[in-house]
């Protein structure tokens, strides 16, 4: 009686798959899957990234994701970039801290100059290094040289300030990624030496 059972069993469950499979063929419902989704949003760095100390630039350091690609730029920044995430770290020597009425120029002259902007506001954050000034915006990050695809990034650049050197940190990733996290554990971890 036992094998019998077995091999009902074994034709509802075939037959059941054959249904399931004509139906979908046919336009009809197709199975539900109950399996959970591994996709995050495009850009989201992930949780389990390992940061590490770079202190590449004399006067300061700051934690940065480990693996990621190091690049200097032609004016002499340090470019950091991970699929569609980028850091880019820039320092210069001023003897006037930045504030928020100098940011607010610097993002206007950015309103004129950079593709896809959006939004746009400044403001004046805490981190352990002391008083920041905070710009963000949207602009489009550089084509992908494969593709040509372009993407919308979200901009947060950050202006720390330190007996005349200043250090601007500028985050960037594909607008909407969640990178909340891993930006605040950049920006908390610069320190001037």
């Amino acid at each position: 009686m036992t094998t019998m059972r077995l091999r009902w069993a074994a034709a509802a469950a075939g037959l059941a798959g054959l249904l399931a499979a004509g139906l979908a063929a046919c336009g009809g419902p197709a199975p539900v899957s109950s399996a959970p989704s591994d996709s995050n949003p495009i850009g989201d760095i992930p949780d389990s990234q390992a940061f590490v100390t770079y202190s590449g630039l004399p006067g300061f350091t700051i934690k940065v994701p480990e693996g990621w690609a190091t690049t200097t730029d032609a004016d002499g920044s340090t470019v950091l970039t991970d699929k569609l995430n980028s850091i880019r770290l820039r320092e210069s020597h001023t003897a006037t801290a930045p504030n928020e009425d100098s940011a607010r120029t610097d993002l206007a002259d950015l309103k004129t100059h950079a593709h896809g902007f959006a939004g746009g506001a400044v403001s004046t954050v805490s981190r352990p290094a002391g008083p920041v000034i905070l710009t963000t915006y949207r602009s489009d990050a550089p084509a992908d040289p494969v593709t040509g695809k372009i993407i919308n990034d979200d901009v947060e650049r950050y202006q720390f300030f330190h007996q005349g050197l200043l250090v601007t940190v500028t985050l960037a990733g594909p607008h909407g990624a969640d990178n909340v996290d891993p930006w605040r554990i950049v920006t908390d971890s610069v320190a001037f030496t």
